[in-house]
């Protein structure tokens, strides 16, 4: 389901649109989490039937908050599937999904977010998953990442990692160190 972009609404539901996006993104940045939609219109300053005119559920605007970052994620994860050493095209991509969460409370929420009521998750973190597990097959077949591990493992270890990264998200040698001790813990265990 493709949602409407600012080209294709009248100008005053644009920036309605975009005044939604931008309540809800702050209050999700300032308290992690969003506000009831009431909340979020009064903030906006329009009516709440202008929120569920654009985003008809709680789920869609929080998929509509990280829908460019994660859109950017997805063609990160598919260049890095062209990259001739596996090991380290996963190894990129895994840092960049870690930092686009520390960058854009959206993502991290449609990252953290269970699936949806039928069971799946938003179309781009399928598409998202399924690039990263193109990723995590090819380093796996180098024998650099254990085999008990999927997609969606790496997806929930993230969401993981980058909450725990995020009071340190400035520093960056503490980032790297997290993230070196995330990857040293996909290799498969040493033989006994």
């Amino acid at each position: 389901m493709s949602s409407p972009t600012d080209k294709t609404l009248r100008a005053d539901a644009a920036r309605n649109r975009r005044l939604v996006l931008d309540v809800a993104r702050e209050q999700l940045r300032e308290h992690g989490r969003t506000p009831p939609m009431k909340t979020i219109a009064e903030l906006a300053g329009v009516g709440v039937g202008t929120v569920y005119r654009h985003f008809p559920t709680h789920e869609a605007l929080l998929e509509a908050l990280g829908d460019d970052g994660m859109q950017r994620l997805v063609a990160a994860c598919r260049a890095a599937a062209d990259e001739p050493d596996p090991v380290a095209g996963f190894e990129r991509i895994v840092e960049y999904v870690l930092r686009g969460q520390l960058a854009d409370p959206g993502i991290a929420t449609i990252l953290a977010a269970p699936d949806n009521e039928c069971g799946a998750p938003p179309p781009v973190a399928a598409r998202l998953g399924a690039a990263v597990d193109h990723l995590l097959a090819r380093a796996r077949e180098t024998g650099a990442v254990r085999t008990d591990i999927c997609a969606d493992d790496i997806r929930r270890l993230l969401v993981g990692l980058a909450h725990a990264a995020r009071p340190v998200a400035d520093d960056d040698r503490r980032v790297r160190l997290y993230l070196r001790f995330f990857l040293d813990g996909l290799r498969p265990p040493p033989e006994g």
